[in-house]
C-alpha cells in the first residue's frame, strides 16, 4: 500500500510541473518581447546570462555549460563579440587558450535582458500576497537564487 501513496504523489507532481510549465509556456511572448527588443536571440541570453565583466571563463567550460560543441560555443560567442557584448582575450598562463569576458556593453545587455525577463506576467500579479509569498517559499526550496548576476 505504500506504493500507492509514492504514486499518487508522482502523479501530482506531474500535474504541479504540467501547471508550471503550461504558465512558463503561455506567458512566452512577453519573453519574446524582451529579446526582440535587445535584438538578442534565446541562445545570445543564454550566453549573456552565464558570462561576466573580468577574468571571464574558458571556451571548453562555455561549451560544457551551453550543452553544446565547441565549434557552436564558438559561434555564439562570435555573434555576442561581433555586437561588442563580449571579447575574447588570451589566457595569462595559457596564450592558446582563449577566455570570454562581458564587455560594459554586455554587461548593459545583460541588466536589460534580466529587467524584462524578471518582469512578472499580469497572471501573477492577480494573484494575493499570501499566495505570492507561498510561491515564492516553495519555488526558493526549489531553486535557491544564484549570485548576484540575479536579482
Amino acid at each position: 500500500m505504500a506504493g500507492d501513496g509514492s504514486k499518487r504523489k508522482d502523479a501530482l507532481a506531474e500535474e504541479v510541473w504540467r501547471h508550471c510549465f503550461g504558465f512558463f509556456m503561455r506567458t512566452r511572448a512577453q519573453r519574446d518581447r524582451v529579446l526582440e527588443r535587445l535584438g538578442l536571440t534565446p541562445n545570445d541570453a543564454r550566453a549573456l546570462s552565464s558570462l561576466e565583466v573580468g577574468a571571464g571563463k574558458v571556451m571548453r567550460a562555455l561549451a560544457e555549460e551551453w550543452g553544446c560543441d565547441a565549434s557552436n560555443a564558438t559561434w555564439m560567442v562570435d555573434r555576442l563579440e561581433a555586437r561588442g557584448l563580449a571579447a575574447r582575450t588570451a589566457d595569462p598562463k595559457d596564450r592558446r587558450v582563449k577566455r570570454v569576458a562581458l564587455t560594459p556593453r554586455g554587461a548593459k545587455a545583460r541588466r536589460q535582458l534580466q529587467e524584462g525577463m524578471y518582469e512578472p506576467p499580469p497572471e501573477l500579479l492577480q494573484l494575493d500576497v499570501a499566495e505570492l509569498e507561498q510561491l515564492r517559499a516553495i519555488f526558493e526550496r526549489l531553486a535557491p537564487p544564484r549570485g548576484t548576476g540575479d536579482r
